[in-house]
């Protein structure tokens, strides 16, 4: 199982939010290019990026950041927040050289466009599942739809999708660690065929065992995200990554 460390930004600064709100947000980096070097050094194979300006404004607003952030490492980044049509697509898998591109309003809301995304762009388009009590919250998290997070999935099975990044919105930025709701959600998920990466509520090290012990009983559940925890150091990225390799 991969851990990726989350890079959030806002303002073109390393930031966390609790639960999404953008009213309760916490500075860790005015550099992110530099704490993207801290998490590739400290054992990190590939990391997170959230354009949280981009998912407010449905379009990708952090450009010099992500591009910086890019430039300074050498793993893959995954990125996701306003990728809403193919020109922002292209900008940031094309131009800037991200790896894969996170897509969760537009998969909502146009799914065939995101069934054409992933044939136009095999292997690079990941599902962003962002839910509250399971059903489908979009647009920075502003909206709850009537979706439950399974029922969208299922319409791209058999896609050629990267992954699905499935966040439990109530755990998010909360240090209160993965509720057993949210694993079964993720086996689910994973059942279905969709590789799956855990993101929301990991906490500590013991956080790491359970979805590490829940990978080697569903080989689809492929990665985690850690995000305030490795800011707050409750999760150091080198013990994370040594026992989520193990």
């Amino acid at each position: 199982m991969e851990i990726l460390p989350a890079i959030d930004l806002r303002g073109g600064r390393c930031v966390r939010l609790r639960q999404g709100d953008y009213a309760q947000e916490t500075i860790f980096s005015d550099d992110p290019a530099e704490m993207a070097r801290r998490w590739e050094s400290e054992g990190a194979t590939r990391l997170h990026l959230v354009d949280l300006d981009g998912a407010k404004a449905g379009r990708p607003v952090n450009v010099d950041s992500i591009r910086s952030i890019v430039k300074a490492i050498k793993i893959p980044c995954e990125l996701g927040g306003g990728l809403r049509d193919e020109d922002s697509l292209r900008l940031v898998l094309e131009e800037i050289g991200v790896e894969r591109a996170i897509i969760g309003t537009q998969a909502l809301k146009q799914p065939e466009w995101f069934q054409q995304m992933t044939k136009r762009f095999p292997g690079r388009m990941a599902l962003g599942l962002d839910a509250r009590n399971g059903f489908v919250a979009t647009a920075g998290w502003l909206d709850v739809s009537q979706t439950s997070a399974i029922e969208l999935a299922r319409q791209f099975v058999g896609f050629d999708v990267a992954a699905v990044i499935y966040t439990n919105i109530a755990n998010d930025g909360m240090m209160q660690g993965v509720d057993e709701g949210t694993i079964q959600d993720m086996v689910t998920l994973a059942g279905l065929g969709l590789p799956v990466i855990a993101s929301g509520g990991v906490t500590t090290l013991k956080d790491i065992e359970r979805l590490t012990a829940v990978a080697k009983q569903e080989p689809r559940l492929i990665g985690a995200i850690v995000g305030r925890a490795i800011y707050e150091g409750t999760i150091a990225v080198a013990d994370a990554v040594r026992i989520a390799s193990a």
